[in-house]
């Protein structure tokens, strides 16, 4: 296994266990005044996260560690490892239903100057500088106007129809997607 291979093997790992706490978004720490005013309901990241999804559970961790990078079981690892991320559990209480969530923006298509389709992430560099973090942690928006001013990896508010739909872009398998209603920047406490 090359090396860089063996560190994308690590931080998919760390991204498994981890991926629903490393979000850096949560409804109580969003400003106010960054908040959609939108009727739609305000859902965190782990509310995407069925209570019973223990994927650590499935990957032997020692073992992965134990692997030398020409270790052809470190592949298979690999491979089982993006299986158990790509097909992570959804929840559907939030089918059809209007919600907001904050996150950052991962660009897919552009047409008129603006995005039409892209993918929300909850932490900074998933699905461009890390591997992508399990599809219950991935959404797939698409807008019917292109949204001006949003680039790769800004913060975000979105709003929309919410549905639990798996789609793989290319970019990363989500679990969920959004018909786009309404996007805004996400401005931090004390942020301007």
């Amino acid at each position: 296994m090359h090396p860089m291979n063996r560190r994308r093997l690590t931080l998919a790992l760390a991204s498994l266990a981890a991926a629903p706490a490393l979000a850096a978004f949560g409804g109580a720490a969003a400003h106010a005044q960054s908040r959609p005013a939108a009727a739609a309901r305000e859902i965190s990241w782990l509310d995407l996260v069925p209570p019973d999804w223990k994927p650590q559970e499935r990957i032997d961790r020692r073992r992965a560690e134990s692997l030398k990078d020409d270790d052809e079981l470190a592949q298979e690892l690999m491979r089982e490892l993006r299986e158990i991320l790509d097909t992570a559990p959804t929840v559907d209480r939030f089918d059809g239903a209007a919600v907001k969530l904050p996150g950052y923006v991962v660009p897919l298509e552009r047409a008129d100057g603006g995005l039409t389709e892209f993918l929300l992430v909850p932490y900074y560099g998933a699905c461009i500088h890390v591997p992508p973090p399990p599809a219950n942690q991935i959404v797939h928006i698409k807008s019917r106007q292109p949204v001006k001013g949003f680039d790769t990896m800004s913060a975000v508010w979105v709003s929309g129809l919410f549905r639990s739909e798996r789609h793989d872009s290319g970019m990363g398998v989500s679990g969920y997607s959004m018909d786009l209603q309404d996007i805004q920047r996400f401005v931090p406490p004390g942020g301007n």
